[in-house]
């Protein structure tokens, strides 16, 4: 059977998802030599769709053109399609490189577990990424982090897709955005439009705590609107505090910013290691001081079982060397005598 292609370019390969009006293709770019794999993201323009949906698929498009981070995907292409795929509908294509690797949604729906060191490293990795977002000027709010966008490549780098949701925001008092994000992962602020850096710091501490407790956040009990996690999990100290204040639902009450969240975070992960390595010292503080009381302990037994006898010796030395020096003594006075 022969493959459909897309902008004499891109030769479609295998379907990778599909939701009403959109599909994600792995496809090949036959343009290049060697052909590359390439994502292809398609939108389908109905009657029935509403317009924030197709202004959101061209801005990804616009803003992922301005992107340069070696674990965003980079941007490859956009195109239009007039009623030639599909149901004779118009269609537009975006087009990004492949990540060889796994979602983290896809992860989770395996079994797979997150321990709390895999998901520290990968926080780390996150938020490297999205202090390189919300510093950009305009800073750029992605506005959806959830496992299923974040891919775990072959190499163990974590990678930020699907920037549909994505804000590109020139910052202006009274702006209206577009409400968007997944239910248990968006801050309240966002359900009313207001976006702010510590939004993108919400939805990450919500999908570390589904990484961490195999549960989806709309399904773990809340009070007073907190996420209520930890006691699915056996965390350390910091990092569950560290959690907490990342989905606390004030957005003043969470850090300011990713790079101070990633400060918090290297901070507390170095105050366990200098805990650990203190704890390991004085385990082997004990242990030499053990060695050395058994040592003394050893010498102490050696001696006292030496010593009697050294006495006995010394005191029985004086005698005999007495009784040798009288025998000589006399042995000498008959020699002269007999001469």
């Amino acid at each position: 059977m022969k493959k459909q292609m897309l902008a004499e370019r891109y030769q479609l390969e295998r379907k990778l998802g599909q939701n009403a009006g959109r599909q994600t293709w792995l496809a090949q770019d036959i343009s290049l030599s060697p052909p590359q794999l390439v994502v292809v993201k398609l939108l389908a323009f109905n009657p029935q769709m509403h317009w924030d949906e197709l202004k959101l698929f061209e801005r990804e498009a616009q803003v992922l053109q301005h992107l340069n981070h070696p674990r965003i995907p980079e941007y490859r292409d956009f195109f239009a399609i007039e009623k030639q795929f599909g149901e004779g509908l118009p269609w537009f294509g975006l087009v990004q490189d492949y990540i060889p690797g796994d979602s983290l949604q896809a992860l989770l729906d395996q079994g797979k577990r997150f321990t709390e060191a895999e998901v520290c490293q990968g926080s780390e990795s996150i938020l490297e990424i999205l202090i390189y977002l919300h510093e950009l000027s305009p800073p750029v709010f992605h506005r959806d982090i959830k496992p299923s966008n974040l891919i775990l490549s072959q190499d163990g780098q974590v990678y930020l897709v699907d920037f549909g949701a994505v804000q590109d925001r020139a910052t202006a008092e009274g702006v209206t955005f577009t409400v968007v994000g997944t239910s248990g992962y968006t801050p309240p602020e966002q359900l009313w439009g207001k976006v702010v850096p510590a939004s993108d710091l919400y939805a990450l501490g919500a999908t570390l705590i589904h990484l961490l407790t195999g549960i989806a956040p709309a399904d773990l009990p809340q009070h007073q609107m907190r996420l209520q996690f930890s006691d699915y999990v056996n965390l350390s100290p910091h990092f569950c505090q560290w959690l907490e204040r990342l989905t606390e639902p004030a957005p003043e009450r969470r850090f300011t910013g990713a790079r101070q969240g990633l400060l918090s975070l290297k901070s507390g992960r170095d105050s366990q290691r200098n805990l650990a390595q203190s704890s390991r010292d004085r385990v082997r503080y004990g242990r030499l001081a053990g060695l050395t009381l058994l040592q003394f302990i050893i010498a102490s037994i050696a001696l006292s079982l030496i010593l009697p006898n050294f006495w006995e010796i010394r005191q029985t030395q004086p005698v005999d060397t007495k009784d040798n020096v009288s025998l000589m003594n006399r042995t000498q006075v008959r020699v002269r005598l007999e001469t």
